[in-house]
C-alpha cells in the first residue's frame, strides 16, 4: 500500500509494522513530512515490498510474524545498503545491539514520539543523500595500511577493492580519517560524530566491530582501527 503523490522526487519509506494503528501513525507523519510511504505488515512482505518499492529507508519493527525483524534486517543488508531504522520494545538492550550488529543504522524504542521517528529518518536521508563534491587540493588520497579514501570520490577501498558502508559505518570511518593518531573515548566518539550527549556507549562497540570486518585484513587482531585499552580507540599508528 502506497501513500502520497506529487511530480517532485520525494523520499520512499517501506515502514515495516504488524500493528495497523501504528503503521497509519507513522506513514501519516512522514507523508506530512514529505516522504512517499509503502507499508508492510510482516516481514516476506517486507522482503517482497523492498524489491517493489525501492525505498531510501527502511523503518524495521523488530517483532514481526513470518519472518522477524533481525532476518529481515540481515537479508536486506546482503543486497543493499539502504538505511534501516530498527523499532525495539524498551529495554531490550540485546535485541538493539544486535540489530546494530546485523546493519542496522539507527533504533527506536517504544513507545517512541512519531515526530522522533521522522526527525531520525530525516537525518539519515540527509547523510546519504550525498553532497556535492568540492574541488580538492593535493593530497588527492588518505591512506592507513592498504585502506585509501578518494578525497574526490569519496571512496574507500582496500587493496584496491572498493568497500561499501553504513551510513553510520561511513560516518564513523570519515570522522577517523579525518583524525589519524588521535585517541578518542565511545563518550567523544558518540557526541563528535553524531552530536549524541546521552545514548548507549556500547554502540560504538558495534560500529568498530563492523567496520573492523570490512577494513581489517584480520578483524581479530586489528592494525588499523586500534584498541587503546582504558581510553578508547585509535586510528592508525600514534604519531611521533
Amino acid at each position: 500500500m502506497e501513500s502520497g503523490s506529487g511530480a517532485v522526487r520525494r523520499h520512499r519509506v517501506l515502514v515495516v509494522e504488524d500493528d495497523p494503528m501504528m503503521a497509519e501513525v507513522i506513514a501519516s507523519y512522514l507523508n506530512h513530512a514529505g516522504m512517499l510511504v509503502a507499508v508492510a505488515a510482516d516481514g516476506v512482505m517486507a522482503l517482497d515490498g523492498f524489491q517493489a518499492f525501492n525505498p531510501d529507508l527502511v523503518i524495521l519493527d523488530r517483532m514481526l510474524p513470518r519472518l522477524d525483524g533481525t532476518h529481515v534486517c540481515r537479508k536486506l543488508r546482503e543486497q543493499s545498503n539502504v538505511p534501516i531504522i530498527l523499532v525495539t520494545a524498551l529495554g531490550e538492550q540485546d535485541d538493539r545491539i544486535h540489530g546494530l550488529e546485523l546493519g542496522a543504522d539507527d533504533y527506536v524504542t517504544k513507545p517512541f514520539s512519531p515526530r522522533e521517528l521522522v526527525l531520525r529518518a530525516q537525518a539519515l536521508l540527509r547523510r546519504t543523500a550525498g553532497q556535492p563534491v568540492q574541488p580538492q587540493q593535493a593530497p588527492q588520497t588518505r591512506q592507513v595500511e592498504d585502506l585509501v579514501l578518494d578525497l574526490t570520490t569519496r571512496q574507500v577501498t582496500k587493496a584496491g577493492k572498493p568497500l561499501r558502508f553504513t551510513g553510520r559505518e561511513r560516518d564513523l570511518l570519515d570522522f577517523f580519517f579525518d583524525h589519524p593518531g588521535e585517541t578518542f573515548r565511545k563518550d567523544e566518539l558518540m557526541q563528535r560524530v553524531w552530536q549524541w550527549k546521552v545514548g548507549d556507549s556500547s554502540m560504538i562497540s558495534v560500529y568498530v566491530r563492523r567496520l573492523r570486518e570490512k577494513i581489517e585484513t584480520d578483524p581479530a587482531n586489528p592494525t588499523i582501527l586500534n584498541t587503546i585499552w582504558g581510553v578508547g580507540y585509535r586510528f592508525g599508528p600514534a604519531p611521533n
